[in-house]
């Protein structure tokens, strides 16, 4: 009876080691380039129980359900993913970079062709106190531009809105929000790449997004991370280079209709960068966004243990 017991006990300990091993992994992202570049893997995952994945609109959305342990991976904003290091004491790693910059500013007109000719124009914006205001007041200030009125909105699609009622505006926004406004409004045009304003700085290239991995799941499931994001990057190169094939999955998934999101692709920054590299793009973004702002990165720059270099 004995034996039988631990056999039973056995395979009952089998049963549950296999069970947790099947468990799809997690992966959170918001309904925008970081989703955008992973729509090949998921429609390949369709069917599948090696993922589950699941699109926010907002990191207001998204947060939550990475915080209470919901979710095993998640494409956030950069900025954010440093202060939840260090307000949650090492419980988020960076695994990589998905999309670097997307922003832009937009006129309806033809004044502005420099950072300097923003002074004394009004500029709606959304994104106060995270990534878009730290790079927008970086840039100014390495350029000497004064006499900004920054209008901060809520959300995008608000900035947008506030831009198509005010002929004398600019907004910044960042794609796909700016292929919206120009099939909005064919009188707009993209008047300052921010991205490229950024890197002429000689100080790193833009970076928008990044994934992490609660360390828990990652400690626990490195082998799975680490195919994951062999699988991100594929689905990234694959949206880079099948723009009109990635924009039907992009539509079909709802991130965006396949008009808009085809002409966006080629501009929205996609990538997957890992390792030793994506650690380096990281400090020395931190770096300047430390310097300008120490909140910006939540109090202190991460340390090397928030980089997963496997």
């Amino acid at each position: 009876m004995k034996r039988f017991l631990a056999l039973l006990l056995a395979a009952l300990l089998l049963l549950s080691l296999a069970s947790a091993q099947a468990a799809p992994l997690r992966v959170g992202a918001l309904k925008g380039p970081t989703a955008m570049g992973l729509v090949k893997l998921m429609a390949d995952s369709e069917g599948g129980d090696a993922y589950a994945f699941s699109l926010f609109a907002s990191p207001d959305a998204l947060l939550p359900e990475l915080v209470k342990g919901q979710l095993d991976l998640a494409c956030i904003p950069v900025s954010l993913a440093a202060v939840l290091y260090q307000n949650t004491k090492g419980a988020l790693r960076a695994v990589g970079i998905n999309t670097l910059g997307v922003l832009y500013v937009l006129e309806n007109g033809s004044k502005v062709g420099s950072l300097g000719d923003l002074a004394g124009r009004r500029l709606y914006a959304s994104g106060k106190a995270s990534t878009p205001e730290y790079v927008l007041s970086h840039l100014l200030g390495q350029a000497g531009v004064e006499g900004v009125e920054v209008v901060w909105k809520a959300e995008h699609a608000e900035a947008l809105a506030a831009l198509l009622v005010d002929p004398e505006g600019l907004a910044m926004l960042p794609q796909p929000f700016v292929a919206l406004a120009l099939a909005k409004n064919p009188g707009l045009r993209v008047a300052l790449d921010l991205n490229r304003a950024w890197e002429d700085l000689g100080q790193g290239r833009l970076i928008t997004g990044v994934t992490v991995a609660r360390s828990e799941a990652l400690d626990a499931r490195q082998d799975e991370v680490v195919r994951f994001l062999e699988a991100n990057a594929s689905s990234a190169a694959f949206v880079n280079g099948n723009v009109k094939e990635a924009a039907a999955l992009v539509g079909r998934f709802g991130i965006l209709d396949a008009g808009p999101a085809e002409k966006a692709l080629p501009h929205c920054g996609i990538t997957l960068i890992t390792g030793a590299e994506m650690k380096a793009e990281l400090e020395a973004f931190y770096a300047v966004l430390f310097a300008q702002n120490p909140d910006a990165v939540g109090g202190a720059a991460p340390d090397d243990a928030f980089y997963f270099v496997p």
